[in-house]
């Protein structure tokens, strides 16, 4: 059923209720729903809700267009509910019976039966929210306790229905059974919380569990819920990236049907998967468990999820021959001191509840002579009381039957795991609203340091403390939701046993538990106690399974003549990927069939080597450019006294060249083989290079910044000169510098590269890359080199008309602008481009960016050196005279003399 509807039906009621008001405001029924359960709500100031599935299922009522609409039936009684429920009764009244836990109000309860069923969930849920059995969404119209939270519906499709109602209102609601993986979602159930672990956790239990085994070929069955196909997904992603086959996928209908449920079973019996995972609910899986009781399949292996690996309407000794051995996983389990006395203590004669009569009627089989009883004459009919369908037993009850008499699973305290799971949801209610009484004023958590009234707060305000729950219960478990809806994940692994006195025991052979702060879980099975349920008593042992583990282990398959035959009826294919087909096998991730399809093959591993010609010629160009760096260093060193080398801050030159040197070598580290250290020292260091080569220019271009605004006044000749010291070239430097080495160093100690075999882009080669860790780092790190490009190119812009005979700003300017162009040019080339290739754009970035600066800044320069040395003077250099190849043009000449004293006090001609 669409989840939308659930929305579209609250918004429906919502917009109809002022149809509902007529005659001076008075409210007219458009019906009444028919609900039952347990109510205890006088004479206590809040009251906690319930939703329990009493009954199996509803009984459809065949209404008709002139009847009035009636409320569903229900039917089959759930045993296993009612000890839910009782733990719910419980645990109220040990907290009313404490003083450290709300010590100034007590607890009552208002319990409705769901009937299994989503339609009967939703009537419960309006009803809670009203107050009364009347449909009006919007009003409370109860004088009694207020309602403090629910707990419930139940299965995961009960509760998102009823959380989804809920959560209009920001309504507390915590689940103690309903474990689907999309009710952890925030945003669309904000309200749900639930004391027992999310499925995402199960499926990968699961996962680990095939994998533990080494089975590469199985079967899935998941309920037509919510719960059973979000298991099933998460489970099939996970252990098809483990490598195993899934040899079918079935779904149980939601309605009995029994063509469906015999195509289900003949599908598990004529299968060559052993192992099949069942992901449902008792109830519904109950139909099928009768259908495969009627055959004589034997040899499989059923892995249970929790919501029926201890349910005693599953665990029948019928059921033993073909669900014995059976593993599972289920919740935490506990005693619970003097809850089975608590259990003991019902009778009908008790209290008022229809349901403890119709308990004790089918618990004893029998019928109660009272009116309540609805005692008919003649005892072989059917009768509908109390809004279910009873059998009537000729058998009159006499109530001094004795529990002792009966097996029931009411009774039984051996397997307390849901039931320990609705002891902790109230437990976390409880202290939720004990932590909102006890908030002291003027530092509460709500706006102006308030707090909540404990008799009049908003649902969103225990809201907020219930998300925020933090305490330990008797065992020692630590309940916390750390702002989410789930708390921490614990599993047993169970294996069915036969017992001695004819009965199923459910051994603990193992556990899933965390092992890293609930970052990281572990399954941990003990295999010598497990109970196998084949010929031999040993785990799956024939030779469909050894024949593919060795092809999922070794990546082929190596057979001999005798095995011949059943490779080519079942192993036809090694490839890389499957459907759901018998003649079907997963090779490992990094391996690929063979043209032939007989074998598997290892997959091509690409990066961008040193020996083919592509890398070669990128370190050709790289070890080129340093080359004429470091050319020009020397140069520098060789002409370190001339004017134009020492002008404007000569360290800052050398600086700039060390810096280019290292961008130049920088892109060696991309070329070869991918390594851990490779990875971290190729973003590093080129980060740092570019760092330090436009922290230098940085410095360089605001001095020649401030000698053309200087030069722009009209009184540069009478105000003083600016004096831009050497020093201050270098802080500008350094500065940028550590800025830079500061972000590189929280990089590489929080997320640093590493090597990552990328198996996506290409399905026949694993293209060995690097994974750069942390985006956010990346873009911070290259993000600060792109702000000091920016810096560098506005203020040379600003002084690319300085009137000296060599402008340095201009080629500057010119170099920024090759940098811009290059990387701006490198983003849609580098996306656009995979594997190796992708590698050398990169590189290609970096050598042209390094070329442009290169080539902008220091080519004039040696140009001058070399060439034209007579204009390697400080007059000429510093602009107090013309430059000696040609004449200078006279409004140049003036020029030059009227900024000429400003320009050389802000030049440094020396450093």
């Amino acid at each position: 059923m669409d989840h939308n509807i659930f929305h579209i039906l609250v918004t429906l009621v919502i917009h109809l209720q002022d149809q509902l008001l007529v005659c001076g405001q008075e409210c007219r029924l458009i019906g009444k729903f028919d609900l039952h359960g347990f109510v205890e709500s006088k004479n206590h100031e809040l009251i906690i809700g319930g939703l329990f599935p009493f009954h199996f299922r509803t009984i459809y009522n065949n209404d008709t267009e002139s009847e009035e609409s009636r409320s569903l039936k229900c039917e089959g009684f759930n045993f296993r509910a009612l000890r839910w429920t009782r733990a719910m009764m419980f645990a109220i009244d040990e907290i009313n019976k404490r003083m450290d836990i709300l010590p100034r109000i007590t607890l009552g309860y208002q319990i409705f039966d769901t009937c299994f069923t989503i339609s009967k969930s939703v009537e419960a849920t309006l009803t809670f929210l009203t107050g009364q059995n009347e449909t009006h969404p919007n009003f409370r119209c109860s004088a009694g306790a207020p309602l403090a939270a629910v707990i419930g519906a139940g299965g995961s499709a009960l509760s998102i229905a009823t959380a989804r109602i809920l959560g209009l209102y920001y309504f507390p609601q915590v689940g103690y059974a309903s474990s689907c993986s999309v009710l952890s979602d925030n945003f669309q159930f904000p309200s749900f919380l639930r004391t027992i672990p999310s499925d995402s956790m199960q499926s990968n239990a699961f996962a680990s569990l095939v994998s533990h085994f080494g089975w590469p070929w199985v079967g899935t069955i998941a309920a037509d819920d919510d719960y059973g196909k979000y298991g099933i997904k998460v489970f099939k992603e996970e252990v098809e990236r483990r490598g195993v086959c899934i040899a079918y996928s079935e779904t149980l209908p939601r309605i009995y049907n029994k063509v469906e449920i015999e195509r289900i079973v003949s599908k598990i019996v004529s299968s060559t998967a052993n192992v099949v995972i069942i992901f449902s609910s008792d109830i519904d899986l109950s139909p099928l468990m009768e259908a495969i009781a009627e055959t004589n399949i034997t040899g499989k292996t059923f892995l249970s999820s929790e919501a029926w690996t201890t349910s005693a309407l599953i665990a029948k000794p019928k059921y033993f021959s073909f669900l014995g051995g059976t593993i599972g996983f289920a919740i935490r389990k506990a005693e619970i001191p003097g809850f089975q006395k608590f259990l003991l203590d019902i009778h009908p004669e008790h209290g008022t509840d229809d349901l403890v009569y119709e308990f004790w009627e089918e618990a004893f089989n029998c019928t109660w002579p009272t009116q309540r009883g609805a005692f008919y004459t003649n005892m072989s009919i059917e009768a509908t009381v109390a809004g279910r369908q009873r059998n009537i037993s000729p058998t009159l009850c006499t109530g001094k039957e004795k529990f002792s008499d009966i097996l029931n699973t009411y009774t039984d305290v051996s397997e307390l795991r849901i039931t320990y799971s609705v002891y902790k949801a109230i437990y976390t209610i409880a202290n939720a609203l004990h932590q909102l009484d006890i908030c002291v004023p003027g530092i509460g958590p709500f706006p102006g340091g308030s707090c909540a009234n404990l008799l009049e707060f908003e649902p969103w305000q225990l809201m907020y403390y219930l998300r925020r729950a933090d305490f330990t219960v008797f065992t020692n478990e630590k309940i916390t939701f750390r702002d989410t809806a789930d708390v921490a994940g614990y599993y047993d692994v169970l294996n069915w046993q036969w017992h001695d006195n004819d009965t199923i025991s459910f051994v603990k052979v193992g556990e899933y538990s965390s092992v890293v702060d609930g970052s990281k879980y572990e399954l941990r099975i003990d295999n010598n106690s497990i109970f196998w349920n084949t010929q031999n008593g040993q785990k799956l042992n024939a030779i469909t399974y050894r024949l593919i583990g060795l092809c999922v282990r070794y990546g082929m398959i190596e057979l001999d003549t005798i095995k011949l035959f059943f490779v080519r009826k079942y192993l036809t294919h090694c490839t890389d990927s499957f459907s759901d087909a018998r003649e079907c096998i997963t090779c490992l991730s990094d391996y690929w069939s063979n043209t032939h399809k007989n074998e598997c093959v290892l997959k091509e591993v690409e990066f961008l080597a040193t020996d083919e010609a592509l890398g070669i010629t990128l370190i050709f160009l790289a070890v080129f450019g340093a080359s004429l760096v470091i050319a020009f260093a020397i140069l520098y060193i060789m002409y370190r006294e001339t004017a134009l080398v020492k002008a404007n801050c000569r360290s800052l030159s050398f600086l700039i060249q060390v810096s280019l040197v290292c961008t130049f070598m920088t892109s060696i580290f991309f070329v070869g083989k991918p390594q851990n250290w490779s990875c971290m020292a190729r973003q590093i260091t080129l980060a740092l290079g570019f760092s330090l080569c436009l922290s230098c220019i940085l410095g360089k271009t605001i001095v020649l910044m401030l000698a053309k605004r200087a030069a722009k006044s009209k009184l540069a000749e009478k105000s003083s000169p600016i004096n831009f010291k050497p020093l201050y070239q270098k802080i500008v430097a350094a500065t940028g510098l550590t800025i830079q080495v500061g972000i590189c160093t929280v990089y590489l100690i929080l997320t640093p590269p590493f090597v990552y075999k990328n198996m996506e882009s290409q399905n026949i080669k694993i293209i060995l890359e690097c994974n750069e860790g942390s985006i956010e780092f990346l873009c911070s790190m290259f993000g600060f080199d792109v702000f000091l490009a920016i810096l560098c190119f506005l203020t040379a812009f600003v002084a690319r008309k300085l009137p000296d005979n060599f402008n340095e700003a201009k080629f500057i300017t010119f170099g920024m602008l090759v940098f811009f162009i290059v990387w701006i040019s490198f983003v849609p080339a580098y996306l656009s481009t995979r594997g190796k290739f992708k590698v050398a754009v990169e590189i290609f970035a970096i050598l042209a960016s390094s070329f442009g600066l290169l080539g902008c800044i220091y080519v004039p320069k040696g140009y001058i050196i070399l060439i034209k040395p007579e204009r390697n003077t400080e007059e000429i250099v510093g602009g107090k005279a013309a430059t000696n190849d040609k004449s200078a043009p006279a409004t140049s000449a003036s020029i030059t003399s009227e900024v000429n004293s400003t320009t050389i006090s802000t030049i440094a001609l020396d450093d």
